[in-house]
């Protein structure tokens, strides 16, 4: 899906200048993102260390293991948003099947951390529609590009 870019040659100075400050807050997010990246990368190392030094030693219980998974999955959902801000800054197309990715990604997230005793059944049943509305809309957005290729 292609999109018309503003480009900095545009015949109004204002519109120029405005595009050209819209670019340098995306690299600004883009540089934000990597640090983001770096903290969360540290602070699921420290909270790893910090559980397996308990006791038991050197071992994790369910929970812990859950906490590190969503962690983990939160590093991942991350690296898929600067991909996205990297793809934007880069090209005129929109990434429609990555940011639908990295939406799935968020959502597999919250299941895998979610906590039974606290969420209703109406709850449970808003997330496997989202789950199922994007796993459709990543599955047709795939298949018009394979047909597209």
């Amino acid at each position: 899906m292609k999109y018309d870019e503003i480009h900095e040659d545009h015949d109004d100075p204002l519109i120029n200048q405005l595009h050209r400050a819209i670019k340098l807050a995306v690299k600004f997010l883009a540089i934000l993102m990597v640090l983001v990246i770096f903290l969360t990368i540290a602070d699921v190392v420290y909270v790893l260390y910090q559980r397996l030094m308990e006791t038991p030693f050197l071992l994790l219980d369910m929970e812990d293991i859950l906490e590190t998974f969503g962690a983990f999955l939160v590093v991942l959902i991350a690296i898929e948003i600067f991909t996205n801000i990297r793809l934007y800054l880069g090209t005129s197309v929109i990434p429609v099947q990555l940011v639908l990715a990295t939406a799935l990604m968020a959502v597999a997230r919250k299941v895998i951390v979610l906590d039974l005793k606290l969420v209703s059944a109406e709850q449970i049943v808003g997330i496997a529609l989202v789950t199922i509305a994007l796993g459709v809309s990543y599955w047709l957005v795939r298949e018009k590009a394979k047909s597209a290729a």
